[in-house]
């Protein structure tokens, strides 16, 4: 169909066919006032404060569900528009608390901003007025629903972004209210507490609880920051008064969450100002700590460092660094490592993810998510399969909804009735374990009806007939009885997701660790090419972490037997590079990893140890154990923001500077670097980790001269290809993803578009083991196998000491 010509307040514009006048006006930038409207939400025309006139309509219209006309002529500020704008304001103020003195809203409420642009004091009008409860009774917000205006916007997010579904309008006429059902207690009932009802509620009826009596948002700055806890690397806007973080707001139009954010990055950011900090130098004396000067501490480390390397040799030393660390910490630590003479460097966290990782990398040769977050709401048909979403990552799965809504096929295979089921096209309940079990029955499914796509298997990918023989006793019959599912639903589930032009598989790294791990992976890997669905928009393979920077710290090269950038070790020109980078000799022996140290029943050739923001012994199963190992260690430094069960076995523990205090960048499953900013000064004697990890290699005797993050991350740019052409210049408000090799590059949105890393794509025949039920009964037993305890090996550190620990028991982050 043709554009459409119309006249707003005499300006002639031309827009697509049911486009609204509003949305017309505000692409003139002509500004509209709006209670009720939200664009992801359906247009409802409750509120009328966005009346306009248009010529020869008998009455005004609701701007924000009209639908422009031809030759229509549209006025926004007619004496009739203004007129009745007045009266639905005065309408509004009858039953509206005139409170705004003391009101925390002042300053961002749109009741009061547009009463003050249409002068509206007060109203003419007199009659009843609610008088509902005043509701403090949970953790996160005050609910004070006389200032509701039931614009409903809350509710539509509730339940339609979020699908939380906890909230409604209940009753009728007068009394109509928005609460739970039955309205109960909000604690009580499905709320999730993202926030998003507050972030987008226009007046005071709900408030934050950490920003009551601290500050007007005038008085307040606001800081970007990546968000600290799961690997999206959600945009969050820190507000900060008086050296202190007072609330936090999602960055509108963030390429990765919009304007979302779940309750962890809303409300899991006060661990912050915990009294739980570590603030000085430690050192055990007498089994006891006693606060130190930072070159008492130094020296002390120094001196035991050099004892044992000189005792027992480099490799008797060994580091762990954090995924939560930024890349420039990340990179810093593994240097130091290297240049003490060995390759002995991981994480401990990366374990939980190992299996997963090594899967995609046998595939695709390249263990990142392959497409962005964003794109997800644009495919055709997305298999949600073993994991939660909602409860692991949950911007993902408001994208997940959002596709459903746009209608695309939902698939969702999962032992639990998880939220998605309810909008989900198909709900396969399997039996626990038998994930692998199903992806090969969904692919042989694809593969004897002939929806493969023969065409990308022949050009794209290697292993097809290997992969073809090891399917065909994966029949619909056979996996229906190892699953428990129908075998009629397996065929059409297979066949509804082959037949998309655009299909994504989601799943969750730390559950496949336990649903099969690497074979799943493969498994899924297996499916997504078997449909040529890798290598372009809406399509690919999610299976994002459970650390905000895992993917990032394995860039760096927190990993004992590859360099920053994935450069092997056993390759000498790989080596030569670095050491005359470093101006160190780089060791061409593989270190040891995590799990070989912990899992070790032996004594180990480790003697010394740093640790850099993990916890080891608060994680997962085993913690007698691990302590153990760690207690046997000649000596252990720890560098944390605070004494975790780990630091508490240390003889020096290093005061670090939380997210919120420090410049630097983050890497998220997308493969998006963004640049977090410092919201708020560190105590006086704690530093930011790269800080520490140059001061201490300047006591060890290597002569590094940086003078800040940007320094060091240039530095990593210039080891680092798929990093060459980032810099901190380009990392503004989209961040880049990588590969990004020259500062023309604008980085890679879908990976595998013209050929996979490795070259071609691998198939591998996965078999089902029958024994994984059991394992994963078990498992279930020790930890939350799915779900918001996404990960057995995150220990809580962070959320125990925040208000989410309120919220289903912590966060394990």
């Amino acid at each position: 169909m043709s554009a459409i010509k119309l006249t707003i307040d005499g300006q002639e514009i031309e827009v697509a066919p049911g486009t609204t006048i509003l949305e017309a006006a505000r692409q003139l930038g002509i500004e509209i006032p709006t209670f009720c409207h939200d664009p992801e939400l359906p247009p409802n025309g409750a509120c009328r404060i966005c009346v306009v006139e248009v010529e020869k309509a008998r009455a005004l219209v609701a701007s924000c569900v009209a639908p422009a006309g031809p030759d229509m002529v549209v006025h926004t500020k007619s004496e009739r528009v203004i007129n009745a704008r007045k009266n639905n304001l005065s309408l509004m103020l009858a039953n509206h608390p005139l409170d705004c003195i003391t009101c925390e809203k002042t300053g961002s409420c749109k009741l009061q901003d547009y009463c003050y642009e249409y002068e509206v004091a007060s109203s003419e009008f007199v009659g009843e007025v609610k008088d509902l409860p005043y509701d403090d009774t949970n953790e996160f917000f005050l609910r004070d629903m006389n200032k509701c205006i039931l614009c409903g916007i809350c509710v539509g997010k509730c339940q339609q972004v979020v699908g939380a579904g906890a909230i409604d309008f209940t009753k009728r006429g007068f009394v109509t209210n928005v609460s739970p059902g039955f309205e109960d207690p909000i604690e009580d009932s499905s709320c999730v507490f993202c926030g998003m009802c507050i972030d987008n509620c226009p007046v005071g009826a709900l408030i934050p609880k950490y920003i009551f009596g601290k500050g007007r948002p005038w008085q307040t700055e606001a800081t970007r920051v990546v968000c600290p806890y799961c690997s999206l690397g959600c945009n969050i806007n820190l507000h900060v008064k008086d050296n202190e973080v007072i609330g936090a707001a999602p960055v509108e139009n963030s390429p990765v969450n919009r304007d979302h954010l779940c309750v962890k990055g809303k409300f899991g950011w006060d661990f912050v100002h915990s009294r739980d900090r570590v603030t000085a130098p430690l050192v055990k004396t007498n089994g006891t700590f006693v606060e130190v000067t930072w070159e008492e501490a130094l020296d002390y480390i120094v001196d035991n460092i050099r004892d044992i390397q000189g005792r027992y040799g480099a490799d008797s030393l060994m580091g762990l660094s954090s995924p939560k660390a930024s890349n420039e910490d990340n990179y810093l630590f593994q240097k130091l490592i290297r240049s003490l003479g060995t390759n002995n460097v991981d994480s401990y966290t990366r374990h939980c993810h190992a299996s997963s990782v090594d899967g995609m990398m046998e595939a695709f040769g390249n263990a990142a998510t392959t497409n962005t977050i964003e794109e997800v709401a644009g495919t055709d048909a997305v298999l949600v399969i073993g994991g939660n979403p909602a409860e692991s990552h949950p911007v993902l799965d408001y994208r997940v909804r959002e596709a459903a809504r746009n209608g695309a096929s939902l698939i969702v295979a999962n032992p639990d009735m998880i939220g998605l089921v309810d909008v989900a096209d198909y709900d396969l309940p399997l039996k626990p374990g038998t994930e692998v079990a199903l992806v090969n029955g969904l692919a042989n499914v694809i593969i004897s009806e002939g929806l493969h796509d023969e065409a990308f298997i022949k050009e794209r990918t290697e292993g097809f007939d290997q992969l073809k023989k090891g399917l065909e006793k994966y029949t619909p019959q056979y996996v229906a009885e190892i699953t428990g599912l129908d075998q009629e639903d397996i065929k059409d589930a297979a066949r509804r997701y082959a037949s998309a032009e655009k299909a994504a598989i989601v799943s969750d790294a730390a559950v496949c660790e336990q649903s099969g791990g690497e074979g799943l992976v493969k498994a899924l890997a297996n499916l997504a090419m078997l449909t040529g669905n890798v290598g372009k928009e809406s399509a690919g393979l999610y299976v994002p972490y459970g650390e905000n920077n895992l993917q990032g710290s394995a860039d760096m090269g927190i990993l004992p037997n590859v360099l920053t950038g994935y450069q092997h070790l056993k390759d000498k020109e790989v080596r030569d590079k670095f050491s005359e980078a470093w101006g160190v000799k780089i060791s061409d022996k593989p270190g040891l990893n995590a799990s070989e140290f912990f899992e070790n029943d032996k004594d180990t050739a480790v003697k010394a140890m740093y640790i850099m923001g993990e916890n080891p012994v608060g994680c997962g199963e085993d913690q007698e154990k691990k302590a153990e190992l760690l207690k046997k260690l000649d000596f252990l430094v720890v560098q944390d923001i605070f004494m975790t069960e780990t630091a508490s076995l240390a003889d020096v523990v290093l005061p670090a500077a939380a997210f919120a205090e420090k410049l630097g960048t983050y890497t998220n499953s997308e493969r998006r670097v963004q640049l977090s900013q410092p919201a708020v000064e560190p105590p006086d004697e704690v530093f930011p980790d790269w800080a520490i990890l140059v001061e201490l290699a300047e006591w060890l005797g290597f002569e590094w001269d940086y003078a800040g993050p940007e320094d060091v991350f240039a530095e990593i740019a210039s080891l680092n290809h798929d990093y060459k052409g980032i810099g901190y210049r380009r990392l503004s408000e989209q961040g880049l993803q990588w590969p990004c090799t020259d500062e023309k590059d604008q980085g890679t949105k879908v990976l595998h578009q013209d050929s996979f890393s490795r070259g071609k794509g691998l198939f591998s025949a996965v078999e089902y083991d029958p024994e994984l039920a059991a394992k994963r009964e078990e498992h279930a037993a020790a930890c939350c196998t799915s779900g918001y305890h996404s990960c057995q090996c995150l220990s809580e550190s962070m959320s125990k000491r925040s208000v989410i620990s309120a919220f289903k028991n912590g966060c394990c982050v």
